[in-house]
């Protein structure tokens, strides 16, 4: 662009090109939510982009400009949980740790739309393994995530043996709470279970 002498040079504003929408992350976020809201209210089977849309308060082309499908929009929902992540317990006790775990786990199992939503999901993936394998991700990675690091804190205070196995013990970790929330879905834990299953898990890590 040429300029009179004396004058400033002025540049032409760059302009977004047509076409690139830019995705407002606050849009975004609502249909995350939505999605939750209609997976507990009728099920993986039975959401639609256009109820997901409605709950959210948007137009069905902001679900599809950032998901081209439901089960691809799900997919994203449900992967993005492992990478939450729970806050590793540093109690200075492998018991005390694990039912800080617990205590944070059960909340969350047993929250109605969890309570809801994991035993859908899960006769879902049977049929599907794309959603399968993300349902198992979220289920484990977290989860496993904070459990390695209860397991290596243990074993470097000595409670534990450094070479146990590690599958087992995230199996002994792990299992219980989501057998009686999600499997049996029992409606409410015993007085004392919470601790009871912290003492008892810590004594099958030590016997290991």
């Amino acid at each position: 662009m040429t300029t009179n002498p004396g004058e400033p040079e002025t540049r032409p504003r760059r302009r977004t090109p047509a076409g690139a929408a830019v995705l407002r992350e606050d849009v975004t976020e609502a249909i995350r939510a939505a999605v939750f809201g209609e997976l507990a209210a009728v099920g993986y089977a039975r959401m639609s982009i256009e109820g997901i849309a409605r709950r959210a308060g948007v137009g069905k082309t902001a679900v599809y400009r950032r998901w081209r499908s439901k089960l691809h929009l799900v997919l994203d929902v449900v992967s993005a949980l492992a990478v939450q992540g729970l806050p590793a317990p540093d109690t200075g006790s492998l018991e005390t740790d694990l039912r800080l775990l617990y205590e944070v786990t059960s909340r969350a199992l047993r929250h109605p739309v969890a309570s809801q939503i994991l035993p859908d999901l899960q006769a879902e993936a049977a049929r599907n393994p794309d959603l399968a394998e993300a349902v198992q991700k979220a289920l484990r990675d977290g989860q496993e995530g904070v459990a390695s690091s209860i397991l290596a804190a243990a074993a470097e205070r000595g409670e534990i043996r450094a070479g146990l196995d590690r599958d087992l013990a995230l199996d002994l970790i792990s299992g219980p709470l989501y057998w009686r929330a999600v499997v049996i879905r029992a409606p409410k834990l015993p007085k004392g279970y919470l601790a009871a299953l912290a003492r008892g898990t810590a004594a099958a890590l030590k016997a290991l």
